[in-house]
């Protein structure tokens, strides 16, 4: 896959989860609903950029915890887009955990579907 074309499906996969949990999850809120594209943006650059830093950072609590702090750092994903958007607002942390939650199925089901798991010579055919 062409990697501006597996970029623009991330994008998608991300506005599609962020949409579905804005609907599902009363505390979290994009105002207006037209923004959700740029709050799905954001949340990939964030998830690019800042993302690996604090995953090598938070490396020992990551091993310590066998595993279960990534989902922390998804969460503090979630957060810092909610705090570079002010279209995008988290009312309370349960609203940032259901939003994790949902954002991580949504995109765990659109990228099996859209083979976007694929890695290697898998992903070119």
């Amino acid at each position: 896959m062409h990697p501006i074309a597996r970029i623009a499906l991330v994008w998608l996969c991300n506005v599609v989860a962020i949409w579905v949990a804005d609907q599902l999850v009363d505390g979290i809120r994009i105002s207006p609903e037209a923004h959700v594209i740029w709050v799905g943006a954001v949340f990939g650059l964030v998830n690019w950029i800042v993302k690996p830093i604090v995953t090598f950072l938070s490396l020992p609590l990551i091993v310590i915890t066998l595993g279960i702090a990534l989902f922390f750092v998804n969460l503090l994903m979630l957060y810092v887009t909610s705090w570079i958007l002010d279209s995008f607002t988290i009312g309370a942390f349960w609203s940032a955990v259901g939003a994790t939650i949902i954002i991580w199925l949504v995109n765990c089901v659109l990228h099996a579907i859209l083979g976007l798991n694929r890695r290697g010579r898998l992903a070119r055919t």
